[in-house]
């Protein structure tokens, strides 16, 4: 059964960075897409960033641009997102995602989803 697990999430200052690691199991998940999306408290899922399948670039959302990155370790089956600069509004639960047909930036694009870990900044 395949599965994403994050990991790497917790407390920081604003300022601050923090890595977050997606592993997955199970499947082979080279050739799909993968990306990353974020949900606060009372607010819908939003996307971060992605890797498309296609060739492998990268785009991000305009609120994360310059300060988040998203690479991947195919030998490793695993996906991370650097984050530096952190701020409070990026307070959030994070969820890794992979999709094999689709590299766009909506949730229902993405057949595969990790339990989230939380990411809370502090002021």
């Amino acid at each position: 059964q395949a599965q994403l697990v994050e990991s790497g999430g917790g407390l920081v200052q604003a300022g601050g960075s923090l890595r977050l690691s997606c592993a997955a199991s199970g499947r082979t998940f080279t050739t799909y897409t993968r990306a990353w999306f974020r949900q606060a408290p009372g607010k819908e899922r939003e996307f971060v960033a992605r890797l498309r399948r296609s060739d492998g670039s990268s785009d991000y959302a305009d609120s994360v641009k310059g300060r988040f990155t998203i690479s991947r370790d195919n030998a490793k089956n695993t996906v991370y997102l650097q984050m530096n600069s952190l701020k409070p509004e990026d307070t959030a639960v994070y969820y890794c995602a992979a999709s094999r047909f689709f590299q766009g930036r909506r949730v229902v694009e993405y057949e595969y989803w990790g339990q989230g870990t939380q990411v809370t900044v502090s002021s």
